[in-house]
């Protein structure tokens, strides 16, 4: 398995030189969870959360973050994504949020799929925060990472 980030030889972190490496289709999808209070699920359902519209805001949250990659995780490489996607499913338990990012690049994007579900839960927390002390985000996963060939 290749490094994407190693140590040199004066033993400093450095990214990885991916510049010899062909351009393919990356695709990258994760999910993660945010287990709410019944009363939490009912104002979200109800769009009675006082900062707005919980899973809307949520999902934008998560497209902006996933453009953000690079800026805060430091040895990730700056992509240019061609897709981000960020659903949410209400359940009788929490919210689901999954992602899906897609670019045409040398390297995966299963940074910015985990970046955007984890700052779409925190979004999440936030909005629900006044009115609910027991959140618990987990499950934060990578589901799939895949690349294709260019034709």
């Amino acid at each position: 398995m290749e490094k994407l980030s190693h140590i040199n030889e004066q033993g400093k972190a450095e990214m990885v030189d991916v510049g010899n490496k062909p351009d393919q289709i990356r695709q990258a999808t994760a999910e993660g969870f945010i287990k709410l209070s019944e009363t939490t699920i009912k104002l979200i359902r109800e769009n009675k959360i006082k900062k707005g519209d919980v899973l809307t805001v949520a999902e934008i949250a998560g497209i902006q973050a996933a453009k953000q990659c690079p800026a805060l995780i430091p040895l990730c490489h700056t992509l240019m994504l061609n897709k981000v996607k960020v659903d949410t499913k209400i359940t009788d338990k929490g919210v689901v949020i999954s992602s899906l990012v897609r670019c045409q690049g040398k390297t995966g994007v299963e940074m910015e799929a985990l970046t955007a579900v984890s700052i779409a839960l925190l979004t999440v927390y936030d909005m629900c925060k006044a009115v609910d002390k027991t959140m618990i985000m987990s499950e934060i996963k990578l589901l799939e990472k895949t690349k294709t060939d260019l034709a």
